[in-house]
């Protein structure tokens, strides 16, 4: 008797390639998911602190002194709403002004963003 022998996958060999196959792209799209969840917190600090330095510069070009105290206000940018709280302390010497400026996201003003801290002279 002539028993001729075929060439090819058998089904349990196909099993085992799509289980590879498909534990692979599992583990890509955990990957580009988490790519995209660290650009956008990178975005979102990176306005944050564009909020922060646009504060500061303003201050620094009023050549104002500033009042001691706390307060908040909206400052957005682009398409994300952010809230910053300044803070102006008194330092050990009356001729400068600590000033801190923290930002917040307005859908979670728990999370501070980013926060900068500059002391101001008065001249």
């Amino acid at each position: 008797m002539d028993v001729t022998r075929q060439n090819g996958f058998t089904l349990l060999e196909v099993l085992v390639a799509l289980v590879i196959v498909g534990t692979a792209l599992g583990a890509s799209l955990r990957a580009v998911g988490s790519l995209t969840a660290n650009s956008d917190g990178l975005r979102s600090s990176m306005m944050a602190t564009w909020s922060a330095e646009n504060r500061m510069v303003q201050m620094r070009l009023s050549k104002q002194f500033p009042a001691v105290g706390k307060q908040t206000y909206d400052c957005p940018q682009g398409d994300l709403k952010l809230m910053c709280e300044e803070e102006v302390i008194a330092s050990p010497n009356p001729r400068f002004r600590r000033v801190e400026v923290s930002v917040y996201d307005q859908a979670a003003p728990e999370r501070r963003i980013v926060k900068l801290v500059q002391l101001v002279l008065n001249q």
